[in-house]
Parts: structure tokens; sequence; C-alpha cells
């Protein structure tokens, strides 16, 4: 229920216009995006590079119907690629075919996404195609075969475990060659498409990574689900799986702790650093994701209050030297 109010939330323009305008939930979202400027995404991939971790860069925005806005699009993931280089980053991009004009008309689509892609060849920088409602998902499959067919390998797609078509859509990848980055899934969608159900999203999920791990081509496992990666963890160590032939994928600012103790045992760790003014459905989602979200945000919210910072001025008393007022969990979860 809270989470479908969430993602009901992410979508609603009159609950995004009270909520971006409240300077404290502005603030709060900083934990789950850096910032709006290029400057914030990068300083945020260097730092995560210094931590061990690769990172993924995605200029938030989607459902894109202005020609102006989409050439702007691709123009800040232009400048993101040269940054990347420029400053020798471990990091690559992900972004979204209706961020780039699939809306507008494919030529259109063709023409814009056509530069990106040309600057990453010329970077040597892979492409994440990310995944959206299921409206959308046959012509995003359709329009990354379409550039596979084309000649394209500097590419990726997403797909997600809770919808019911997937396992055929893996299988698909997996034939072609192609790099798949495998979520549970982030809208809502009907029961006749998607799987309802926790337990069942979680059986999925493991089953087709299982078939991206020993077939696929350099699988992204995303989550922050521990039931999943113990999963996952068995299934490589039973079957002596190379620890180098894929990697964890964890969303920036959440489970930080998880991230540290996954490359402490030798796996590949990314982390998909977000940013841009179209913050809100993004942290709608995230919060939709997982209740602690929810709750970090709230204590985000309350310290900031003037009320908190009297609170948090208490708490940091000398009797209490170690105390964390800042609001944060000293495990950085």
């Amino acid at each position: 229920m809270i989470r479908r109010g969430l993602l009901f939330l992410s979508e609603s323009p009159s609950a995004k216009k009270v909520l971006t305008g409240t300077p404290l939930t502005r603030s709060a979202s900083r934990r789950f995006v850096p910032g709006e400027e290029v400057n914030d995404a990068i300083r945020a991939i260097g730092e995560a590079n210094e931590q061990g971790l690769t990172a993924t860069v995605n200029y938030l925005g989607e459902a894109v119907t202005n020609r102006d806005q989409a050439r702007a699009a691709a123009d800040t993931y232009i400048q993101i690629l040269d940054r990347i280089r420029e400053e020798d980053l471990d990091a690559n991009i992900s972004l979204k075919f209706t961020q780039m004009g699939q809306d507008i008309d494919e030529a259109f689509l063709r023409e814009n996404l056509g530069r990106v892609l040309e600057r990453a060849a010329e970077t040597d920088t892979f492409v994440r195609f990310d995944m959206e409602g299921s409206d959308y998902t046959q012509r995003t499959l359709d329009a990354f075969e379409e550039l596979w067919a084309n000649g394209w390998r500097n590419i990726g797609v997403v797909l997600q475990a809770y919808l019911k078509r997937t396992a055929g859509d893996v299988r698909r990848m997996i034939e072609l060659g192609a790099r798949v980055r495998i979520c549970k899934g982030a809208y809502a969608e009907p029961p006749k498409l998607a799987f309802q159900e926790m337990e069942r999203i979680r059986e999925n999920f493991l089953e087709v990574t299982g078939w991206l791990i020993s077939d696929g081509n350099y699988p992204g496992i995303a989550t922050h689900d521990e039931q999943i990666i113990d999963g996952v963890r068995r299934y490589v160590r039973t079957r002596g799986i190379d620890l180098a032939d894929f990697e964890f994928q964890m969303l920036y600012g959440v489970r930080r702790d998880l991230q540290e103790e996954l490359l402490a045992e030798g796996y590949n760790v990314r982390v998909y650093i977000p940013f841009g003014e179209k913050w809100y459905p993004y942290l709608m989602r995230r919060l939709a994701e997982r209740p602690e979200n929810m709750a970090f945000m709230v204590r985000s919210l309350v310290k900031e209050s003037p009320l908190g910072a009297l609170w948090g001025r208490k708490r940091r008393s000398p009797t209490h030297p170690k105390a964390d007022g800042d609001g944060r969990r000293t495990d950085h979860g």
C-alpha cells in the first residue's frame, strides 16, 4: 500500500509542486541525488572511484516531447562523456530513449541519440539504456536491437524481473551477446503483466540472473535485496564462477555498508549516480522501493527543522561526544 502510494506521488503534478518547493525535501534528496549540475555528478564519480567503486552516471529525465529539451539532454551527456575522459574516471553512462526523443519521432531519436553514441565510441565509454514502464518495454528493446544490428557494441539494456515477459527477453539478450542489467522494477504494473508478490519477484530475479551469470555477457546485478545477493553468492560459489564475470550494481546513497562488504569479498560493485533537476520522481521511486529510505528522509527533515536543530544540539552534549547528531546511521546503511 505504501509503495503504491509513493509511486502514485511520483507521477502526481500537484504532489510534485508541493514537495519540490520545500527546501527540506530538496535537502533530504541529496542522500540519493548528489546535485543538479554536471560538476556534482563528476565529483560523486570521483568519490566512488576513490572507494574502489565503478560508476554509472544518469542525467535524470524521461518522456521528453520538446526537441530542444531532448537536444539539451544529449548535449549534457556529451559533456559528461568528455569529463569522464578528461579526468580519467572509471564510469559509464545510463540514459532513457524517451529522454532522447523517442516520443517525438524515431528519426529524431536516431539523430539525437546518434550524437551521444558517437562521442561514447570516441571516448571508449559504455552506454546503458534504462528501462521505463511496460508501455515502453517492447519499444525500448526494438530500438536497442536496431542499434545492435547496425553494429553498435558498446551498449547494453536493462530488464526488470517483476515483468512476466522478462525470462524470454533475457534469453534473447543472451542470444545476441548483449550486456544486461537485471533489476526488480520500479513502476506500478498490473497483475497481468507483472508479478505482485515479492517472493515471486525474487524467484524470477534469481532464476534469470543464474542464466545471465552462466551464459550472458558481464551482467549487472542491480539490487540491494540481501536475499537475492545471498542467492547470487551461493550460485557463484557452488559453480566456481569467476567473480570478474559480473558485477553488483547499487544506487547512490543506498546500502553503502553492503557496497563496502561486497567490495571486501572481491566482487565488482558499481554505483548508479543520478543527477539533474528532475530528481523528484526518482526520489519517490527510491522511497517506494525500501521503507528504510523513507525513514532516512524523515530523520533528515526533522534534523533540519528548528526543533530538530535544537534536539541535535542537546544530543551533542559533552556527556555524549559520539552521538551521531547529523541524523545518519553510523554504518552508512
